[in-house]
């Protein structure tokens, strides 16, 4: 995209030598300082320019906002991709002059030229401000279900960390296929019945044979952008494999950044899950989940977070019974022409 200007605000791409903008922007708007999240999106971006959206609004003083996104071409069982805004910020004396509402327009014609239908994004239901700026752009309440757990550093939950009981004559979920034993003896734990490690590069294989078999589709590429990214992309790794008799029965893939959608306290987000519909009913999707809080509370992460479609009712089941409430966040959609 080349530099387009809008009265006394020039539009064009976020770039390198913006960081410590940037950086400065935020600062004086969370009132502390958040470089390393900032150089890690710029780097993402610049080492995979079409899965991001980052513009700069610029002005006779240097920049004067910015708004970053990404591309969700998988996660949360999505099919058709989406962008997904993740932070807008604009410099305190420029507001008032359509700064934000410009740099969204340079979004939204960025995402109409790559045939994205849609922009997605989360708020705090008490973000008055940011509220009042997400309906002026055209937002609706998406039908996606944004649900969370608090963390509390790892400590034992019966419903998530004993072996679970689910009925075997249940139907697992569209996107995911959780189990259990038939039998809890009240001395093992769920982890304990998968030898539940962090992912490696090597897994790819496995991740999407699992994928195919639950979701129908071959989406390679999704998961090795997600597996790359977690290997190296993701600020601490925290993403999981399950090994039953040696063989990759099932995953999780989580992300832990702080920053998105204006976040300030350390946040996991759960992105895929599978388990291989052969294990059904031997608790891998309970093992992932207790040893990813366990991890998690090592790592003194407050909150794991994931977003469930309005189809994965039987999903949305399990994660309530493990611990998951509705979340103080909600989900926010606009279709683009």
């Amino acid at each position: 995209m080349e530099a387009v200007t809008l009265k006394s605000v020039t539009i064009r791409p976020l770039l390198r030598e913006d960081l410590a903008a940037v950086v400065a922007i935020d600062a004086a708007s969370e009132g502390r300082t958040r470089r390393a999240y900032f150089e890690r999106r710029l780097l993402a971006a610049l080492n995979e320019p079409k899965l991001h959206a980052q513009f700069a609004a610029t002005d006779d003083k240097g920049v004067a906002g910015y708004i970053l996104a990404r591309a969700l071409t998988g996660e949360f069982g999505r099919i058709a991709t989406a962008l997904r805004l993740e932070i807008i910020r604009v410099r305190p004396d420029a507001r008032g002059r359509r700064v934000g509402a410009s740099l969204f327009d340079a979004l939204s014609d960025h995402g109409s030229r790559h045939g994205i239908a849609e922009v997605r994004t989360t708020a705090a239901w008490n973000d008055y401000r940011m509220l009042r700026w997400i309906e002026a752009m055209g937002f609706t309440l998406a039908p996606n279900h944004v649900v969370d757990c608090a963390v509390a550093g790892g400590e034992y939950k019966l419903q998530r960390d004993d072996p679970a009981t689910t009925p075997e004559a249940e139907n697992p979920a569209l996107d995911i296929n959780y189990g259990d034993r038939s039998g809890n003896d009240f001395e093992r734990l769920a982890r304990d019945g998968a030898d539940v490690r962090a992912m490696e590069s090597g897994d790819l294989a496995d991740i999407v044979r699992i994928d195919r078999s639950i979701t129908g589709r071959n989406r390679q590429d999704y998961m090795q952008h997600k597996l790359d990214e977690a290997m190296h992309g993701s600020a601490i790794r925290v993403s999981l494999t399950a090994r039953i008799d040696g063989a990759i029965v099932g995953f999780l893939m989580a992300r832990v950044d702080l920053g998105d959608f204006g976040r300030t306290e350390p946040v996991a987000v759960i992105d895929t899950i599978g388990v291989d519909s052969g294990y059904s009913h031997r608790g891998v999707g309970h093992a992932l989940l207790s040893q990813l809080f366990v991890n998690l509370g090592a790592l003194r992460i407050e909150r794991v977070e994931t977003v469930v479609a309005p189809r994965d009712l039987a999903l949305l089941g399990f994660l309530y019974d493990v611990g998951f409430a509705p979340s103080q966040r909600l989900p926010f959609v606009r279709r683009l022409a």
